[in-house]
């Protein structure tokens, strides 16, 4: 058997919990102690971000596990940075294990004069000397062709089908997976398909960016059990909103499951007082201590998936392997 080659991985400062969950599955399928290599991150006194690697990384496979989480430019500047030191100590390659790709929604020009962020974003990564990103639920996909690089996006949704399957083990049948728009009709039907559920649609309509002024639903949902599956819940205006419209349209209840937990402003309040019974988000971004406290949002782990992520990349495996059952099952212990 060829010999397993063994990463390296250091963590920005944006999700120091999930790296350090990252590699304590890495160890336990290893069966040795797998640590973050030791180095600093900090800023000076003019928020300058300084970085400064302790261990030896020639020739080394290096991982650089990041959100672009809030504050965003502060952790994107942390990602360059931390490549740079790692080029320059002559490391082999350097992956930017993203989790939450903060600038994917400015993926295109909405008005006159507006500029391509993800874009941008993108040409900063590839040229600070990173080889390849493995991120996770891009809002869009093409954003994936804005890098001259390997970009492997990973997809919730297969994580999702196992907690719903434990969730809702008696009431399967009974279950309407819901897009909250016509965007997200793929990431909805991908999850439906695995649960084996039906599928609707809110079509939403905006007056101004970040308000919706009307929203009808496209799919039959009587009685039935809603799940809302989105990219990202940011202020929860439009999760609330639609979970309010999906119960007067004659849906027993409604949850909700969200890759990105972003939370803005007042967010966990609206939540609560909605209509939703639950909202499950992944750890992509650390959780807040409101969020660990809320009694209707709920955490699942994406260590598992990005540990075994990361080992496949390094060994030159398939990334696509990830996407079936069959493999979640033994990665998350229900094989």
């Amino acid at each position: 058997m060829p010999q397993q080659i063994e990463p390296k991985l250091l963590t920005g400062n944006a999700n120091i919990q999930l790296s350090k969950d990252i590699v304590e599955y890495m160890s336990g399928q290893s069966g040795r102690e797998i640590g973050l290599v030791d180095a600093k991150i900090e800023r000076f006194n003019d928020q300058e971000v300084y970085v400064e690697v302790y261990e030896n990384v020639r020739g080394e496979d290096m991982f650089i596990i990041q959100p672009t989480s809030k504050p965003a430019n502060d952790h994107l500047m942390e990602i360059l940075i931390a490549a740079d030191a790692l080029r320059r100590s002559s490391a082999a390659r350097v992956t930017a294990v993203i989790p939450y790709f903060g600038y994917a929604r400015q993926d295109r020009r909405t008005k006159a004069r507006t500029p391509i962020s993800a874009k941008l974003v993108a040409n900063l990564i590839t040229q600070a000397g990173i080889s390849r990103v493995l991120t996770m639920d891009l809002h869009s996909a093409q954003v994936q062709g804005f890098f001259d690089i390997p970009v492997d996006n990973l997809y919730a949704s297969p994580i999702f089908s196992l907690d719903i399957a434990n969730q809702f083990l008696r009431a399967l049948n009974d279950i309407v997976v819901i897009s909250p728009d016509v965007g997200g009709v793929s990431r909805a039907r991908e999850l439906a398909k695995r649960i084996n559920a039906g599928l609707a649609v809110v079509d939403k309509r905006r007056q101004t960016a970040g308000e919706v002024s009307e929203m009808t639903i496209i799919g039959d949902i009587s009685d039935r059990i809603c799940i809302i599956v989105d990219d990202i819940c940011d202020t929860a205006g439009t999760l609330c909103a639609a979970a309010d419209i999906i119960l007067s349209s004659g849906a027993r209840e409604v949850h909700a499951y969200v890759t990105h937990g972003v939370m803005s402003g007042d967010a966990l309040s609206k939540i609560a007082a909605s209509s939703l019974k639950s909202v499950v988000i992944t750890d992509t971004i650390l959780p807040t201590q409101e969020i660990l406290a809320s009694e209707k949002t709920r955490i699942i782990s994406t260590a598992p998936l990005f540990a075994q992520a990361i080992l496949n990349i390094a060994n030159g495996t398939s990334i696509s392997s990830l996407f079936q059952t069959k493999t979640l099952d033994w990665l998350y212990g229900r094989g």
